[in-house]
C-alpha cells in the first residue's frame, strides 16, 4: 500500500484508538471491533487494510509511544553534564512523563505484560545502564551490578502506571523523589 497523507493519518488516528483500547480496557480485550468503534470506523477491515494483523498494529503502538518517550527524555537528558544529574533527569522526566500521559503509559504497560512478540533478545545497554557505566567510568558511582541495578530501576518505572490507575490521586512528583533519592544512594560511590 503507498503511503499518502491520508494512509499516515488513517494509521496514526487507528494507533490513538488502539492506545486508548488499550488503556482503558486491557490489551487482551482490545479487539479490532473494539479499536474501529473507538476510532469511529465503519469497519474492521479498515484496520486490517493500514496493518497486516494485530503482531503490526501492536508494533506500530509500541514504536509511537516509545518514540514520543524517547524524544521527551533526550531533550531532558542529553543537556545533563554528569551522570547523577543524568540519572535523576531521567527518573524525574519519566515519571513526569507517565503523570502527564497516563493513558499511552498505561497501554505501554499493558503491552509490556501481555504482547509476546518474537524473541528479541536484551539488548545491548539500555539507556539506564549507559548512564549508569559512564557514572563508574567518570567515578561519580561506585561499584555495582549495571544490569542488576538497571532492571531494579526500569522496573520501579514500570510499575508507575500501575499505582497511577490504583491511586488516581498519587503524586507523581512524590514518586520522583523518593525514587531519585534511593538510586542516588545505591549508585554513589
Amino acid at each position: 500500500m503507498p503511503v499518502t497523507v491520508t494512509s499516515s493519518a488513517r494509521r496514526a488516528q487507528i494507533v490513538r484508538a488502539t492506545i486508548a483500547t488499550i488503556a482503558e480496557l486491557g490489551y487482551h480485550q482490545a479487539s479490532f471491533a473494539r479499536i474501529a468503534r473507538s476510532a469511529g470506523l465503519s469497519s474492521t477491515r479498515l484496520i486490517s487494510y493500514h496493518f497486516a494483523g494485530k503482531d503490526e498494529l501492536i508494533g506500530e503502538v509500541i514504536a509511537t509511544i516509545q518514540g514520543r518517550l524517547s524524544a521527551y527524555l533526550t531533550e531532558r537528558v542529553s543537556a545533563r553534564r554528569t551522570a547523577g544529574a543524568a540519572l535523576e533527569t531521567y527518573i524525574r522526566s519519566l515519571v513526569e512523563y507517565a503523570g502527564e500521559h497516563r493513558a499511552e503509559t498505561r497501554a505501554a504497560a499493558e503491552i509490556l505484560l501481555n504482547h509476546r512478540p518474537a524473541a528479541t533478545g536484551l539488548p545491548e545497554l539500555s539507556t539506564i545502564e549507559r548512564l549508569l557505566v559512564w557514572g563508574q567510568e567518570s567515578g561519580e558511582f561506585g561499584a555495582f551490578n549495571v544490569r542488576v541495578t538497571a532492571m531494579a530501576l526500569q522496573r520501579a518505572l514500570d510499575g508507575l502506571p500501575f499505582l497511577l490507575e490504583a491511586d488516581p490521586e498519587a503524586d507523581p512528583a512524590e514518586y520522583a523523589d523518593g525514587l531519585s533519592a534511593l538510586f542516588a544512594r545505591a549508585v554513589r560511590a
